[in-house]
């Protein structure tokens, strides 16, 4: 692997872990908040894949086509972190 490619999972490492920081903190103030290893799991692996492939959109030069890329890649992020969380589209992977 080049540098560039290890640098990028080492930010995206650390933007999945401070993300995850907070409902894991939550956890230990209320009772509120209830996840398993699995929910864990799931959003690390979830934010760890949208947080490398938005850090790839930055190789791309023109700003109009990275500022499309990037809002769908975080409109795609945030329909399946519903979908996971409260079942919008009510398919099988819900949480509801």
């Amino acid at each position: 692997m080049t540098k560039v490619f290890k640098n990028i999972f080492v930010i995206a490492a650390f933007i999945s872990l401070g993300i995850l920081a907070i409902p894991f903190l939550a956890m230990r103030f209320t009772e509120e908040v209830n996840w398993s290893l699995f929910d864990f799991a799931l959003g690390g692996s979830l934010i760890f894949i949208t947080a490398t492939v938005f850090q790839l959109t930055f190789k791309t030069k023109i700003f109009k086509t990275r500022l499309i890329l990037q809002l769908a890649i975080l409109l795609v992020f945030f329909l399946i972190w519903i979908e996971i969380a409260v079942g919008i589209f009510g398919t099988p992977f819900s949480g509801s």
